[in-house]
């Protein structure tokens, strides 16, 4: 018998895939979590029924998440990861032999532990002594400031729900409040092509606490569209002319997507992506 996940991206359209296994299938406080083996993407993470990654792609977005905020810090060693809890993004950040810390504050631990039992290899830094893991709500955590970062990564779910607040104004000055002067903060922040009300919404509640907010894009095949974007805000540092080329040439003989051209490129928005940021809200 065959058996299909789809997951819809509009009343229309979506995307299929074909699958070999159910895993495993959970009700965590939060949300539904499974997990199913495909053919063609190898074992992918569901959170209550879309595709959070799969291990044939995930790399993408955890490599441009992470790699070109901290090529763009002249010094970062205090990373703070919201969300996050499949590890990936740790793993990349552990690449950066100058970060000293990194605080984990993920809401759902169930998330965690299934990942690590199930995706090893996106998984293997969470156990790494530079990192501390703090289960509990990412707004509540950034609400009360009792902490400075060089770095801020919003690896969080879509703006829907409880997670809703990690994409509003109140947040962004929190985060903004807890960066220093060379401080930047990154998020992923949908498919500007899918939606591009949702993807301006957010680049606009940025671009309303940070002094410079850019948004970035990456192809990541299983994400609607297929077209990805990510937003950085900054109190000083520009993405594209003050990226480290000597420390990103070398990072990327560790990596499969990113590298200082890409890196680059990916700030290169089409026209109709910059029309779109000049509509009214």
């Amino acid at each position: 018998m065959d058996l299909w996940f789809t997951e819809k991206h509009s009343p229309n359209m979506g995307i299929t895939l074909r699958i070999k296994r159910c895993i495993l299938q959970q009700k965590t406080p939060y949300q539904q979590m499974d997990i199913l083996e495909s053919y063609e993407y190898g074992k992918i993470l569901l959170l209550d029924g879309l595709i959070m990654f799969t291990e044939r792609d995930e790399f993408v977005y955890h490599e441009m998440i992470v790699h070109v905020p901290l090529l763009i810090h002249p010094n970062p060693k205090n990373v703070l990861v919201i969300g996050g809890g499949d590890g990936g993004t740790v793993r990349e950040i552990l690449k950066h032999p100058e970060v000293e810390r990194i605080d984990l504050v993920e809401i759902d631990e169930d998330v965690m532990n299934a990942c690590m039992e199930y995706f090893p290899e996106v998984s293997q830094g969470l156990k790494d002594p530079k990192v501390r893991i703090l289960i509990e709500d990412g707004i509540e955590f950034m609400a009360k400031g009792d902490n400075r970062y060089d770095i801020v990564i919003i690896d969080s779910t879509d703006p829907i729900g409880p997670a809703k607040g990690l994409f509003e104004p109140k947040f962004y000055q929190n985060v903004d409040h807890t960066l220093g002067q060379e401080g930047i903060m990154v998020t992923q922040s949908e498919s500007p092509f899918q939606d591009p009300k949702l993807w301006s919404w957010i680049y606009k509640n940025i671009s309303s606490v940070f002094e410079k907010a850019f948004s970035y894009l990456a192809f990541i095949p299983t994400y609607p569209a297929g077209f990805w974007s990510f937003t950085l805000a900054s109190k000083v540092r520009h993405p594209t002319k003050d990226i480290r080329t000597e420390h990103a040439l070398k990072l990327s003989s560790t990596t499969r997507y990113y590298n200082p051209k890409v890196h680059k490129s990916a700030f290169s928005l089409p026209n109709f992506l910059k029309s779109e940021l000049t509509k009214p809200s």
